[in-house]
């Protein structure tokens, strides 16, 4: 886990143990400090997987699809968003940012076979109108970008946010998975859904 940029954004790079194929999930920023990990571990991307396409969760998508050669997938509705990340900041201060064409989509469902997993896309908007989650069963871990996150959940203030919506898609992620499944959010420290269900304040709607 490496947390990058000034709004302290979660990237992942993962693997299994003892492969030398890694993925990566939402490179945010810091582009050079990301491939030097990288390069330390000695492992080839097979893939760039992003949960949502706010600019703290994309900004070093091109430089780190470009060095490693990585596909990139990215939520369908949300291409544009990555095509022209500049237009879509919304706050003075941050970037520029070189856009990406994304080279597969995601909208929920879907199961990707990468370096040696089996990763199930699963829809949960409400932070973002198409953000999803990345799941790997077998491994009891959640990509949960930012819809859950250690004692909070995505805000809701943002373009396409709904907090009704960004409930139900906590509950389906509480409902599908067991609880001692690891979240690895966008933000702030690693949890489980078990602590998160029992400790989070903003999960108490869910007992209603």
């Amino acid at each position: 886990m490496f947390t990058v940029g000034q709004i302290a954004e979660n990237c992942f790079v993962f693997r299994r143990d003892g492969w030398d194929r890694a993925l990566i999930v939402d490179p945010g920023d810091e582009a050079p400090r990301i491939l030097s990990a990288v390069d330390e571990l000695g492992v080839g991307i097979d893939g760039i997987l992003l949960t949502h396409t706010h600019f703290d969760h994309i900004g070093a998508v091109a430089p780190v699809a470009a060095a490693t050669g990585a596909p990139v997938w990215c939520p369908e509705i949300e291409t544009p968003v990555l095509a022209d990340i500049n237009s879509y900041v919304p706050w003075p201060g941050f970037g520029p940012y070189e856009s990406y064409e994304a080279d597969h989509t995601v909208s929920g469902g879907e199961r990707l076979e990468l370096a040696g997993m089996e990763i199930d896309v699963i829809f949960t908007p409400g932070h973002s109108p198409g953000h999803v989650t990345y799941s790997i069963p077998d491994q009891a871990a959640l990509f949960s970008g930012d819809v859950l996150f250690q004692g909070s959940v995505g805000r809701t203030d943002l373009p396409g946010g709904d907090w009704p919506t960004l409930l139900d898609s906590i509950r389906k992620l509480v409902d599908g998975h067991p609880p001692e499944t690891a979240v690895y959010p966008g933000h702030m420290g690693i949890t489980t859904l078990g602590a998160e269900r029992e400790t989070n304040p903003f999960l108490a709607e869910l007992a209603r």
